[in-house]
């Protein structure tokens, strides 16, 4: 039977991969929000207007921003004061962490449950944007996705944080 703090372990680094991944997407997302503008750019230089570029701008840099979240959590990438921090021990350092990932995880949530709801209005009134007529809720439902699984990430940092403060 394996023990507890090698699953742990397993499910932080599982949970580390995948948010890995999401985030890669959600930088291949960012790209093509550039490349879009860089085509948007080039075309007004010449005249030519592109319908809809700032929509999918919109869209696409908020659908970004959140697939970061899950990655900055499980990573341990969140903007941190080391400078009140340097001379703690290990275990205080794992409190802190654990109060960082129980936030975070309690933040996720709220986000999680209000949006699904904001997406269900989106969808039930049909509200798509003005030129392009993409449905908002395509953005929500991005966005709920990595939500979710900021909650996840959370929920493994809290637990490795919780391994840390048992000094394991």
């Amino acid at each position: 039977m394996p023990d507890a703090s090698a699953s742990a372990a397993t499910l932080h680094g599982v949970v580390l991969r995948i948010c890995t991944g999401w985030a890669i997407l959600g930088g291949a997302v960012l790209l093509a929000v550039v490349a879009i503008n860089v085509v948007s750019v080039a075309a007004a230089a010449v005249g030519i207007g592109l319908p809809g570029d700032f929509e999918l701008t919109e869209i696409g840099v908020a659908v970004a921003a959140f697939a970061f979240l899950p990655y900055c959590q499980i990573a341990e990438k969140n903007v941190t004061a080391d400078i009140f921090t340097m001379r703690a021990s290990p275990f205080w350092l794992s409190l802190f962490a654990l109060a960082g990932a129980l936030v975070a995880l309690g933040f996720g949530a709220v986000l999680l449950w209000r949006m699904s709801y904001g997406m269900l209005d989106q969808r039930s009134y049909e509200t798509s944007t003005a030129i392009l007529q993409i449905p908002l809720w395509w953005g929500y439902a991005a966005c709920l996705a990595s939500l979710a699984l900021l909650v996840v990430a959370a929920a493994a940092s809290a637990i490795e944080a919780a391994r840390g403060m048992a000094g394991k």
